[in-house]
């Protein structure tokens, strides 16, 4: 029974590090020295982005149109919405995670996006970065943000990624995950309210939608191919249990 445990355990955690998607963690601290690159071009660290402030995090594809766009847009609206004072209450940080994204592009998003708010918004509040020397993937994987590079065989770059709102404690704890595109208001506002002061609350809707590109059939093929690859690690498991129980009897009784 030791061996079916250990190869159980050695598959669990093959199949954790290769999921695509958000595998929350909890309680972690994010590195507030790694530095991005602004909007404006200037290099800036992530404390100082935060400024001390609970923010709400975002990891994007600036070029992703299938995802990362209407979740960004539901975020504007929904900010909007929000009965807090932006830059006093909260900061909302959006970072780029794809390698070939420049400034310009992410100062072209946050000019779009900050347009569409239909009120006085104050832009200071919403940082939109990139990486600086894979700082965007360093601060992926501390979430647990995790994405796969795409390319197609006439070069085109896509990635597959999940969509949720982080929420960050003033000192850099993640306290709470909003999965999905559309966040109610008063979630969004109780879980600013929480980690301002520490508390970690979990995740009350764990379905994470995911984009791998913009034609629906191959998304709805790649959940396909999700549901059938766990069925078959089941099956496999159940397959491996049974033989090594009927190994684990043969030892026992020499006869058979």
């Amino acid at each position: 029974m030791k061996k079916f445990f250990l190869i159980v355990t050695f598959l669990v955690a093959l199949l954790q590090a290769n999921t695509i998607g958000i595998n929350e963690k909890l309680g972690a601290m994010v590195p507030l020295d790694l530095q991005f690159i602004d909007s404006d071009g200037q290099t800036k660290t992530l404390k100082e982005l935060m400024e001390g402030k609970p923010t709400l995090l975002t990891l994007n594809y600036y070029r992703c149109a299938g995802l990362c766009s209407p979740q960004l847009n539901q975020m504007a609206d929904m900010l909007g919405r929000l009965q807090l004072a932006e830059n006093t209450d909260y900061k909302v940080l959006t970072v780029g995670f794809a390698e070939n994204e420049k400034p310009e592009l992410a100062a072209a998003k946050r000019r779009n996006i900050l347009n569409s708010i239909h009120r006085d918004y104050i832009k200071d509040a919403w940082h939109f970065v990139i990486g600086e020397n894979n700082s965007s993937g360093i601060l992926a994987d501390t979430v647990g943000f995790s994405f796969q590079k795409k390319v197609s065989p006439e070069g085109k770059v896509d990635y597959m990624h999940g969509a949720a709102l982080i929420v960050l404690s003033p000192e850099g704890k993640v306290t709470r995950y909003l999965n999905g595109v559309n966040q109610l208001v008063k979630d969004v506002k109780m879980a600013i309210l929480e980690a301002k002061e520490g508390k970690i609350e979990p995740t009350i809707t764990k379905k994470v939608p995911y984009c791998f590109s913009q034609e629906q059939e191959i998304e709805q093929k790649f959940y396909l191919g999700e549901k059938i690859f766990s069925v078959v690690m089941l099956l496999g498991l159940l397959g491996l249990f049974l033989y090594l129980k009927k190994i684990g009897r043969k030892e026992q009784d020499p006869t058979e």
